[in-house]
């Protein structure tokens, strides 16, 4: 049995480990025949159906849809699609960094402009490596190309949106039950309308890749880290798990290399050197 003040970290560990194989096999899947439209109706559509029993069970009567839309658009299909968008230009291990190493730093002005408490001078120091960090790895200076750009724009505004969603979590105190009957099912709703309007490939996909981005998107990702990282949310704080997300760009980047086969040149590792640092400087504050 292990002791309840080890299972909010145990439960974060376990959300670093799916989030990096999620980042990886995004990148795997954009390249597929599906799209990121197709991925993410994938996604919200197969958590839907099997959470379907706690959403009808939910009391929609008392809920403040404000709140419901903005924790659920914020883990929700917003967040995939500028994921995926990224990911179609920008390699995973880069990705790691751009989302999950800007947490922290979109973290820090909830937590001073919303929570309203105080930031000790040792994390502006580690928010101050972490953007330096964010900067190599954007990797901005060769010249970039519109799409290039794009793709870094997407990723930094997944991270926004996210950062929110962590946010509205502990400001209104939701719980593991509530996200996972209203997470998927207001997704799949909302969503739906705007996959038909545009191209699918879903029929044209071999069935081997529908299900693996079906069993790890729907399944693993959408439920399992949800009801992880809620959790840990709501034991830590959205600082603290924001700290834990960031170690994501080295894990990501090990599983990158071995199963995408992308190398990362001096200036990405030192970027990823960094963003350490600046984790390690953070936790220290």
């Amino acid at each position: 049995m292990i002791p309840s003040a080890y299972r909010a970290y145990l439960a974060a560990v376990l959300v670093v480990c799916i989030w990096s194989g999620w980042i990886t096999l995004s990148r795997m899947g954009v390249h597929t025949a599906l799209s990121a439209y197709d991925i993410t109706l994938l996604r919200f559509g197969t958590a839907a159906i099997l959470t379907l029993p706690f959403s009808l069970k939910y009391d929609w009567r008392s809920v403040k849809w404000n709140r419901i839309l903005l924790v659920a658009l914020g883990c929700g299909f917003p967040y995939t699609m500028l994921s995926f968008i990224g990911l179609k230009t920008i390699k995973a291990a880069n990705a790691g960094v751009l989302v999950n190493g800007m947490l922290p730093v979109i973290g820090l002005l909830f937590t001073i402009f919303w929570f309203k408490e105080k930031v000790s001078k040792i994390k502006y120091l580690a928010i101050f490596i972490l953007l330096i960090a964010n900067l190599i790895m954007m990797n901005i200076s060769t010249d970039p190309t519109p799409v290039y750009l794009l793709g870094i724009g997407s990723l930094l505004s997944a991270a926004v949106v996210f950062s929110t969603y962590m946010a509205a979590t502990r400001r209104w105190g939701y719980g593991m039950k509530d996200v996972i009957a209203f997470v998927p099912i207001v997704n799949a709703v909302l969503f739906l309308p705007i996959w038909f309007c545009f191209p699918s490939q879903i029929l044209q996909t071999p069935v081997q890749d529908i299900l693996i981005q079906m069993i790890y998107q729907g399944v693993v990702v959408s439920i399992l880290a949800l009801v992880l990282i809620t959790y840990a949310v709501s034991k830590l704080g959205s600082g603290t798990m924001s700290v834990f997300l960031s170690y994501v760009p080295a894990v990501t980047a090990i599983l990158a290399f071995l199963f995408l086969q992308e190398s990362l040149s001096i200036q990405e590792q030192l970027g990823i050197l960094l963003c350490s640092i600046g984790l390690t400087v953070y936790t220290k504050g």
